[in-house]
C-alpha cells in the first residue's frame, strides 16, 4: 500500500529536497507552501502523515496542526515538524498542538526516511 505523505514548507526548494527524497522512497508527496495551503489540500485528500516547517506566512506549523486536529479523521495522522526553530518552548507548543516529532533544518535524508518509517510503522 502506497503512503501519501504532505510535506508544507514556504520554501521551494526544501519542499523539493523533501518531495525526491520521499518519492524516491516510494511515498505519494503532496506539498504546500504554508499552512492554509495545507488545510486546503487536506480538504481533497487525507495524508498518512504530515512533515512541516514551523514559520511559514498565513498559518504557521502550529496554526496548521490546531486547525488540522479539529477534523476527527485527522486525529491519528502523524505529524513532524522540520524546521530552524530549536527552542524547548516552541516544541513544547508544537506537541500540545498534536505534533509527534522534532527536527531541525537542514534535514537528512536518511534520518527524514527513517523517522517517516518509523511513525507510518513501515
Amino acid at each position: 500500500m502506497t503512503r501519501t505523505v504532505l510535506v508544507v514548507d514556504d520554501s521551494p526548494s526544501v519542499r523539493q529536497m523533501m518531495a525526491n527524497t520521499l518519492k524516491g522512497a516510494g511515498f505519494v508527496v503532496v506539498t504546500a507552501a504554508d499552512g492554509q495551503e495545507a488545510l486546503d489540500v487536506c480538504g481533497r485528500l487525507r495524508p498518512d502523515a504530515v512533515v512541516t516547517d514551523q514559520n511559514m506566512p498565513r498559518l504557521d506549523g502550529i496554526g496548521f496542526c490546531r486547525a488540522f486536529r479539529t477534523t476527527p479523521q485527522n486525529l491519528g495522522v502523524p505529524i513532524i515538524f522540520l524546521s530552524t526553530e530549536s527552542e524547548d518552548a516552541i516544541k513544547q507548543k508544537a506537541r500540545a498542538a498534536g505534533a509527534i516529532g522534532w527536527m531541525i533544518k537542514p534535514f537528512d535524508q536518511a534520518k527524514l526516511l527513517a523517522v517517516i518509517n518509523r511513525v507510518l510503522g513501515a
